[in-house]
C-alpha cells in the first residue's frame, strides 16, 4: 500500500494525458508518418491508420495503462504480478527502452546540433548534401552534443514525476502542439517555381497528402498500406516498451482511464496528422513528389535544410522554430523511456530515485558513445532481415522496435486475452462504475485480432511474411 501511494503522483488526469501524449509524439511521428503517409497515397493510409488508433492502437494503451494502475508497479515486475509464470515478459519490456534510449538520444544530439547550427550562421552549409554524413562522421562533435541531450533527459527525470515529467509535460505540449499547428499553416501557403519553370504549391502537396489514391490499388497494395498504418501506430503510442505500464502505474484511482486513452489517442492522432501537413507540402512545393520519396534521418536533417534554403530570409526563422518544435518531441519521448527504466530500477532494486536515474544515464551514456562512434571508429557495414542497411544504430533499432516490441506484445495479448482474462482489465477500467464503452471490442481484439495483426508484423520485420 505504501508503494502504491508512492507511485500515485500524476496529480490529474491532464498531467496524465499530456505526459503520455509526450511519449506518444516522438520523432516517428515526424520523420516517419509523412514519409508513409506520402508513400502509400495519402488519404489511404489516413484512413488506415485512424480506423487502426481506434480498434488496435486503444486495445494496446488500454491493456497497458490498466495493468500500471492496476499493479501500482513498473513493467519489471507489475506482468509477474498478473501472473507468476508470465513474468518474463516484464525484462523483455525493460530490454527494450534500455537498447532504445542510447540511440534515441543520438538522434535527439543531432537535432540540437541542427538547431545550433542555424541559430549560430550556418544554413547555407547545412544545404549540402554532405552536411550530414560529415557530421555523424565525426568523432568528438556527435559525443557532445548526444551528452547534452542525455544530461537534459536524465534532468527531468531526476527531478521526479510531479515536478520533473508531469511540470515539463504541461509546458512542452501545448507548446509543442501551437509550434506544429503554426508551421503547417505556413507550409500550406508556400510555393515555388524550379529550373524548369515547373511551379509546385504546397496547397497541391497537401492535396496528395489528403486525398485517398486507389490509382492501381491491389490487394496486395492494400495490404502494404495497412501493415505500414499498423507498423507506424504500433511505434507511435509508445506501447510495448514498458513506458504505458510505468505511467499507469501513477495513475490515482479516481482517474477515468477510458477517457484519458481515448485522449491519448486523439492527440496523438492530431500531432500525426500536423507532422505530415508540416512537411508533406513544404517538400512537395520545393523538392517535388521525389524529395518525399526520402523517410528516416534524410528528410529532416538533409531534405528539409534544402527546403528551409530555398525559402530564402524567412527559411533560417522557419528551421528554427522546427527545430524546436522537433527537440520538445523527442525530449518528451526520451524521458519517458527513461523513466521506464528508473522505475523498474527503484521496484527491482529498492533504490531511491536519485540513484536509479543515475544507473540508468550512466549505462545509457556508455552505450550512446559507442551509438555515436558507430558511424567512424566501429563502422561496419549491415544489412538486416526486413532489408535495411546501416550501422550500430540500425541494429540497436531493429532488435528494439521491430523484433522485440511485437514480442512482447503479443505475449501481454495471450496473458490478457486468455491467462487472467480480459475482465481484469475491464475491471480496471471500470474501477470507480466508469463507463466501457467499447468493451465489446476490447475483447475481440485483445483475444484474437490483435496478436493475429501483430504476429504478421513480427513476421514481416523477420523477413519470413513477404507482400
Amino acid at each position: 500500500m505504501e508503494n502504491q501511494q508512492k507511485r500515485s503522483n500524476f496529480t490529474g488526469s491532464i498531467g496524465f494525458v499530456l505526459a503520455a501524449a509526450g511519449s506518444a509524439v516522438g520523432l516517428g511521428n515526424i520523420w516517419r508518418f509523412p514519409y508513409l503517409a506520402a508513400k502509400d497515397g495519402g488519404g489511404v493510409f489516413l484512413l488506415c491508420y485512424i480506423i487502426l488508433a481506434l480498434t488496435f492502437g486503444f486495445t494496446l494503451l488500454t491493456t497497458e495503462i490498466a495493468i500500471g494502475r492496476k499493479t501500482g508497479q513498473s513493467p519489471l515486475t507489475a506482468y509477474k504480478q498478473l501472473s507468476s509464470k508470465w513474468g518474463w515478459i516484464g525484462y523483455l519490456a525493460v530490454i527494450i527502452p534500455g537498447l532504445i534510449l542510447p540511440y534515441y538520444s543520438a538522434i535527439g544530439g543531432w537535432i540540437f546540433k541542427y538547431l545550433f547550427s542555424y541559430v549560430s550562421g550556418g544554413a547555407k552549409d547545412m544545404m549540402s548534401d554532405s552536411y550530414f554524413t560529415g557530421f555523424i562522421t565525426s568523432q568528438w562533435e556527435p559525443i557532445f552534443w548526444f551528452v547534452l541531450f542525455i544530461g537534459a533527459t536524465t534532468f527531468v527525470v531526476y527531478k521526479g514525476v510531479n515536478s520533473g515529467i508531469e511540470k515539463l509535460s504541461k509546458i512542452l505540449m501545448p507548446a509543442l502542439l501551437v509550434l506544429i499547428i503554426a508551421i503547417a499553416v505556413f507550409s500550406l501557403t508556400l510555393s515555388h517555381t524550379d529550373e524548369n519553370g515547373v511551379t509546385r504549391t504546397g496547397l497541391e502537396g497537401f492535396m496528395v497528402y489528403v486525398i485517398p489514391d486507389f490509382t492501381g490499388m491491389t490487394f496486395d497494395k492494400f495490404i502494404t498500406i495497412l501493415m505500414d498504418a499498423m507498423g507506424q501506430l504500433f511505434y507511435s503510442i509508445s506501447v510495448a516498451m514498458g513506458i504505458m505500464i510505468t505511467y499507469g502505474s501513477y495513475v490515482k484511482n479516481e482517474t477515468n482511464l477510458s477517457k484519458s486513452v481515448n485522449q491519448i489517442e486523439i492527440f496523438d492522432t492530431i500531432v500525426a496528422f500536423l507532422a505530415g501537413m508540416m512537411i508533406i507540402p513544404a517538400v512537395y512545393a520545393f523538392r517535388g513528389v521525389e524529395g518525399m520519396a526520402k523517410g528516416g534521418p534524410s528528410l529532416m536533417f538533409v531534405s528539409l535544410p534544402k527546403v528551409f534554403g530555398a525559402m530564402g530570409d524567412i527559411g533560417v526563422v522557419v528551421a528554427v522554430i522546427f527545430f524546436i518544435m522537433v527537440i520538445f518531441a523527442a525530449l518528451t519521448s526520451s524521458i519517458s523511456i527513461m523513466e521506464a527504466l528508473v522505475s523498474s530500477a527503484m521496484d527491482k532494486l529498492h533504490t531511491s530515485r536519485k540513484k536509479s536515474t543515475l544507473l540508468v544515464a550512466l549505462i545509457a551514456l556508455v552505450l550512446g558513445l559507442v551509438v555515436c562512434l558507430g558511424y567512424n571508429i566501429f563502422y561496419f557495414d549491415l544489412t538486416l532481415p526486413n532489408g535495411t542497411v546501416g550501422q550500430i544504430l540500425d541494429l540497436l533499432d531493429y532488435i528494439s522496435n521491430y523484433v522485440l516490441m511485437p514480442v512482447v506484445a503479443i505475449a501481454t495479448c495471450i496473458l490478457i486475452g486468455w491467462v487472467v482474462k480480459p475482465k481484469t482489465i475491464i475491471d480496471e477500467v471500470t474501477l470507480n462504475g466508469e463507463k466501457f464503452s467499447r468493451r465489446q471490442l476490447y475483447n475481440v481484439m485483445i483475444k484474437f485480432v490483435t496478436p493475429v495483426m501483430l504476429l504478421f508484423l513480427l513476421l514481416q520485420s523477420l523477413g519470413i511474411f513477404k507482400y
